[in-house]
């Protein structure tokens, strides 16, 4: 079974999810917001996707924190998205094997879940 990461009231995270539901997935839902992922989570992520794809620099979040000022190097981000999983990119999905599909992109959910 998928594990798909996010929160419930992101508007990407909710399409992905009807995605799933009308392609007849199953998934665990893992929110954010109640159960945090921690560094060793994120450090295996980056070992699958980079930086640029996991960190959001697009959401409300990055924003308020002002993190464009300070110009962060990866190290940096990588500090954040530890302690501020709301700057990952979502949803997140992770199958056993540990493939990841990060954000939602219509062609690439064809792709892995069919057409």
């Amino acid at each position: 079974m998928i594990k798909v990461y996010g929160i419930k009231t992101c508007d990407t995270v909710r399409k992905a999810l009807k995605f799933l539901k009308e392609k007849g997935v199953d998934y665990e839902f893992i929110d954010f917001k109640k159960s945090p992922v921690g560094c060793d989570k994120i450090d295996a992520w980056l070992k699958k996707v980079p930086m640029e794809k996991l960190f959001n620099k697009r959401g409300t979040k990055y924003r308020t924190l002002k993190l464009k000022e300070l110009d962060l190097n990866e190290a940096g981000m990588k500090e954040w998205l530890c302690k501020e999983n709301l700057l990952i990119k979502r949803p997140v999905i992770e199958w056993e094997n540990g493939e990841l599909l990060v954000g939602f992109d219509t062609q690439a959910y064809e792709a892995h879940f069919g057409g």
